[in-house]
């Protein structure tokens, strides 16, 4: 094949695996906007964890820190483990109780751990004894919350554990678990017996609202059973919303991945709040009150209703939903802790609901007293501004605001109208001298049209540097504004050349813009300065094979080591950056080393997400620096590189719980996207 030709076919890798990529995201933000509709207005739901692990509560062998976990954490023999089974007795459990607390609290729907990682069901299955019917309690915990959801209202979800730690067909086992052989078993057929599981749940109980799936992490899952999966679901019930974690190889708990794998409706960062939101993404934050997610008689680092209420408000702010975590007794009842807290959060959102529910993203980029949710409304916008630091002097600066005022008021009192007075670029409240609500008193600004806020332009461009040239593009959602720039730094102003189509650049500059309105900055100046830089130069390489060289090694890190000065445990050649050849999940690490060919002249994107750290060097320089212990996790770099071989090398180390290595690129006018076999040599 003549070179023409060959970079002719891996320009094509990028467009084949770009298209496979967007035909298998089914359900971003504005796509199934009907089935999607009321867990978007719901915004609150409650996460359940329960199951056997309520038994030891957190404590094994005289350690403390264990929870839902505890199996594998703990390293519990299978037959010690299944003694739990004759100790799980939860009698005080009262699923009318349950829900009733998530309805008084204000939350819409209610998921709970059907199974699972360590395989435990609680509900009646055909398919496995290892259920709630062979314990002492011998009732169908899932028939009993599902009716209860349909007589309160809420909708009943379900968590189910794709990664099974007890059925003997799933691959792979812990690597602790020296005692249990894998002869005989077969994947396939767990799969079988999962879906024949999921069946039982969606068909057996009425309405799901969701099927909430994790454990999806391992090798044995991929792409293909992601996909087969979510259509499997979503035959049985055609309405039900389904969560990022039925792909494989999501990148991060945002669940976005960059192999074209992504097959959910919405996206589950858990135990943080992405600090832009994820725009263009449904997207639902998983929090624990204190910090298990099983019930842990130890742990009493609870946050307090405070945080909780603030951080409900926040999310919302942002444009997710907020699934707040209970871990209940083996008895069946509630912490304390929580019931106290679930009844504090239901207190405030019994004034301010309206704030929370079947509302969108704030409109301000930020707001130094607090957070702010909005609704359309005939005629207008109703802003709902949550206050956490009540003003002392009783002004209320509401910043960068144009549009006119009809009406506020308090959501503690609508009757008492609040008075308003209009700056030129801001809103002045006067507010009563003490707040009414001391954690988060919530003040409605009803202003007439969209809401018009200060918000500059926002600059697209695939990169900051470029080698030729680079289009640019100016938006904004404002409306009656035009979008002005300069090309060398300095303030637009009335005179500056107003934004029309792409703005191509062919030598470095710094752009500026604002927004105008009758010839007046109505924005603030966002900069954005533009390299033209030189590729770094292909190396001239003949006769390589396909795939990489890789070293394995074992050792007990927090952060990558030195591994040219470590004796390997093995080596040998893969395909692609793969962990197949590991001994163990955790306390292990890879080397990977070989080149890359690249298609054309241009700038890449490359990254890496990785459970624990990563490092992704091209041609000696760190491109991606994804070091440390850490969740599964992004970071990308950029750099310039002419059309051929370049090499490529790759650092990854695990120490414990999930283990996960993607390695992705891009080039402009490109999506993300795993490195193909196809462009990798040694």
């Amino acid at each position: 094949m003549k070179n023409s030709a060959k970079q002719t076919a891996a320009a094509l890798v990028f467009a084949v695996l770009a298209v496979s990529m967007l035909g298998g995201c089914f359900n971003r933000a504005g796509t199934d906007d009907q089935r999607m509709a009321w867990w978007r207005d719901a915004r609150f739901g409650m996460f359940i964890h329960w199951g056997l692990y309520a038994v030891p509560a957190g404590e094994w062998n005289g350690e403390t820190t264990h929870a839902e976990w505890i199996r594998t954490t703990a390293r519990i023999p299978l037959e010690t483990y299944d003694g739990f089974v004759d100790q799980f007795n939860p009698v005080d459990f009262n699923a009318d109780a349950w829900v009733k607390m998530a309805r008084d609290a204000g939350m819409k729907y209610i998921v709970i751990t059907s199974k699972h990682h360590d395989g435990f069901c609680l509900f009646d299955s055909d398919q496995t004894d290892f259920n709630i019917m062979a314990t002492p309690y011998k009732k169908d915990i899932m028939k009993a919350l599902a009716r209860a959801c349909r007589k309160y209202r809420v909708k009943m979800c379900w968590y189910y554990s794709i990664m099974d730690w007890h059925h003997p067909d799933y691959l792979p086992r812990r690597d602790w678990e020296k005692d249990r052989s894998t002869e005989g078993a077969d994947f396939d057929r767990y799969v079988a017996y999962m879906k024949a599981q999921l069946k039982e749940l969606i068909t057996n109980y009425g309405d799901i609202g969701v099927l909430w799936f994790d454990g999806e992490w391992e090798r044995t899952w991929n792409r293909e059973y992601g996909f087969d999966l979510y259509n499997y679901v979503r035959s049985l019930q055609p309405d039900i919303i389904i969560n990022n974690r039925v792909g494989a190889g999501r990148s991060g708990m945002e669940g976005m991945d960059k192999s074209g794998g992504f097959a959910g409706d919405f996206g589950t960062p858990e135990q943080q709040i992405p600090a832009t939101g994820l725009p263009g993404v449904d997207w639902e934050t998983c929090m624990t009150m204190n910090d298990h997610w099983g019930w842990n008689k130890n742990d009493r680092n609870w946050k307090s209703s405070e945080n909780l209420i603030r951080t409900l408000a926040d999310i919302a702010s942002k444009g997710g939903n907020f699934l707040l975590n209970v871990g209940p007794k083996a008895d069946g009842t509630f912490p304390e802790e929580s019931v106290e807290r679930l009844r504090r959060i239901g207190e405030w959102m019994r004034v301010n609901g309206e704030s929370i529910y079947k509302t969108s993203a704030s409109p301000f980029r930020n707001l130094a007293w607090g957070r702010c949710t909005q609704k359309s409304v005939v005629g207008g916008t109703r802003l709902y501004l949550h206050v956490f630091d009540w003003p002392g002097d009783g002004k209320l600066v509401v910043p960068g605001i144009y549009n006119q005022v009809k009406k506020v008021y308090l959501l503690t009192d609508p009757t008492l109208e609040v008075s308003a007075e209009r700056g030129p670029d801001d809103i002045i409240l006067t507010l009563p001298s003490t707040a009414p609500d001391s954690i988060n008193t919530v003040v409605v600004l009803e202003v007439r049209g969209k809401a018009d806020i200060d918000n500059p332009p926002q600059i697209s461009a695939d990169f900051d540097v470029f080698i030729d040239k680079l289009p640019i593009i100016l938006s904004t959602d404002r409306e009656h504004v035009v979008i002005r720039y300069t090309l060398d730094g300095a303030d637009p102003t009335s005179q500056s050349p107003p934004f029309k189509d792409a703005i191509m650049i062919r030598k470095t500059r710094t752009l500026a813009t604002a927004c105008f309105r009758d010839g007046r900055m109505v924005s603030g100046v966002v900069r954005r300065e533009f390299r033209k830089v030189a590729p770094k130069p292909a190396f001239s390489k003949e006769a390589l094979k396909p795939g990489l060289v890789y070293r394995y090694f074992e050792g007990d890190w927090n952060a990558l080591p030195s591994f040219h000065r470590l004796r390997p445990v093995k080596t040998g050649t893969v395909a692609n950056f793969s962990l197949e050849n590991r001994r163990r999940n955790e306390y292990m690490g890879f080397e990977y080393n070989g080149f890359i060919r690249v298609p054309r002249d241009g700038v890449y994107g490359f990254s890496t997400d990785s459970d624990d750290g990563s490092r992704l060097y091209i041609g000696g320089y760190l491109v991606a620096d994804n070091d440390g212990l850490h969740g599964l996790r992004e970071q990308e770099g950029i750099i310039p590189l002419e059309a051929g071989y370049h090499p490529i090398r790759v650092t990854y180390f695990n120490k414990t719980g999930g283990y996960d290595l993607m390695v992705n690129f891009r080039s402009s006018g490109n999506p993300g996207v795993a490195i193909p076999d196809s462009l990798l040599f040694r």
